[in-house]
């Protein structure tokens, strides 16, 4: 276990353990955490995992970066960093994690509170009812194997070219809603099979749709860029790929812990393989089937959720008031090439996002044009019963954190744990009573995602802004929530 003394404090919210801490580091590793947050970290194996990284794989460079809302993971934590010389370094499934293309993607309507709260029942009842959630549940949208490849090789444009986007919202995704090298030929039978049924649905567990209110805007100039102000209803959706990212990760977990090197690793999940192998392109290759997999089933959350405002809103408001625009959409689970100054030098590297969040500064040419002046948005949930966040990127995260930062409240109790503090029946009814209209596919899944069971994400975005990793834009604030 690491103790607190083992760290050497660099700033207010920087801590490092360096590379003398155990034998056979590689580089040293760096949390971005407040003294309190950094209390919680010590309690599991999160920093131990973050060490363990450092010595087990190939061509890092830099420092293991872990985030402020960092728990423990499958053999990277949750909310680590980690970036790899590119092409002679290693990819590792557990750097990305079993729901490739996790993510978040926040839309915006011309809505206010007042105009929406006799409707927000009705409307939570309709979001409820057209988006698929729970674990294993098929969608509304059927697809063949044929289309599927499509989806696996370009991503939000199947979507569009199939009536379930608009043009404008291929412009406010990440990488445009493709992450170009997919290549659905390294995709098991058996990850096909599990993945078709499952587009354009929500998952169970900590995935979720929800209704939200811009209730303050911290930097108007960023806020302006993205079309939002204080008093506006938002729609946050969070999920990734389903059934098809879990059983490509664990198909390839299940080669490379074949490896004879595996044995001398600190720890057989950190399983990898060399960029320059034939395993490693194959994985990295159907990684990106996967995440453009995820795209596309946020976008065809954002379809339904569409048609729900519609069905409730339409006679009462103009199809512009209602309407839901893209703001943003972007992964927290992946692994990108990229190039980033380490060391003075540009680097060309495969950057592991995992629990964290792109987030480039102001002026990066990856940018949308009118979100470069400010840097890329980042959206950061909190849990049913506290907000959410709005950042954008800063000059320190690509100087600290490849162009990195946190992607959420992150847990501190375990899902066993929350169901034996509160019944799922109670809590629901405690979210009512504040005025939180919540729909649920089942009372336990509830309980396991109660909001005292993550950090105050209000602590996670002061520690990642007081380590100028980004910069606060808006808060939100829920009025809605669908849960699996």
């Amino acid at each position: 276990m690491i103790r607190k003394q083992d760290l050497h404090r660099l700033d207010e919210y920087i801590w490092e353990l360096p590379v003398t801490f155990r034998k056979k580091m590689q580089v040293p590793v760096r949390l971005f955490a407040s003294e309190r947050l950094l209390e919680h970290a010590l309690q599991d194996e999160a920093l131990m995992q973050a060490v363990n990284i450092s010595r087990a794989l190939p061509g890092l460079v830099g420092h293991v970066a872990v985030m402020p809302d960092v728990h423990q993971g499958y053999g990277f934590p949750i909310g680590g960093v980690a970036a790899t010389r590119w092409p002679d370094g290693a990819i590792s499934p557990g750097g990305v994690g079993y729901d490739i293309g996790c993510g978040v993607r926040l839309l915006a309507s011309r809505l206010t509170y007042k105009m929406v709260a006799p409707y927000l029942d009705e409307l939570a009842d309709a979001l409820n009812a057209r988006i698929p959630s729970g674990v294993g549940r098929g969608g509304s949208v059927k697809v063949s194997n044929a289309d599927l490849e499509q989806v696996c090789r370009r991503g939000v444009r199947w979507a569009l070219e199939h009536g379930y986007a608009v043009p404008e919202d291929l412009r406010h995704i990440e990488s445009g809603g493709v992450m170009a090298g997919a290549d659905f030929g390294k995709v098991s039978p058996r990850a096909r099979e599990r993945g078709r049924p499952q587009l354009g649905t929500l998952g169970a567990g900590n995935h979720f749709v929800e209704v939200g209110l811009v209730d303050a805007v911290f930097d108007a100039d960023a806020a302006q860029a993205m079309g939002l102000q204080e008093g506006q209803v938002t729609l946050l959706i969070h999920t990734g790929s389903r059934g098809f990212g879990h059983q490509i990760c664990s198909d390839y977990v299940r080669a490379l812990q074949k490896e004879p090197y595996v044995r001398a690793l600190p720890d057989r999940d950190l399983a990898y393989a060399p960029l320059s192998t034939r395993l490693g392109q194959d994985y990295l290759a159907a990684m990106r089937c996967a995440a453009n997999f995820a795209f596309t089933n946020r976008q065809l959350i954002t379809h339904h959720a569409r048609a729900a405002f519609e069905q409730v809103l339409r006679g009462v408001y103009d199809q512009d008031v209602w309407w839901l625009r893209v703001v943003y959409d972007l992964h927290h689970n992946t692994a990108k090439v990229e190039t980033h100054t380490v060391g003075g030098k540009r680097v060309k590297v495969c950057v592991h996002r995992k629990g964290a969040t792109r987030a480039f500064g102001p002026g990066h040419p990856d940018l949308p044009p009118e979100y470069r002046p400010v840097g890329q948005p980042v959206l950061v949930p909190g849990s049913m019963g506290t907000a959410s966040w709005v950042l954008v990127g800063a000059e320190g995260s690509m100087a600290q954190a490849f162009g990195s930062t946190c992607h959420g409240a992150g847990r501190m109790m375990s899902r066993a744990q929350a169901k034996k503090r509160v019944r799922g029946s109670a809590l629901l009814e405690a979210l009512e009573a504040e005025g939180i209209h919540v729909r649920a596919g089942s009372m336990r899944g509830l309980a396991e995602e109660a909001p005292f069971a993550y950090k105050d994400v209000d602590l996670v975005v002061e520690s990642v802004v007081g380590a100028g990793l980004a910069r606060k834009v808006a808060r939100l604030v829920p009025l809605a929530v669908i849960k699996g």
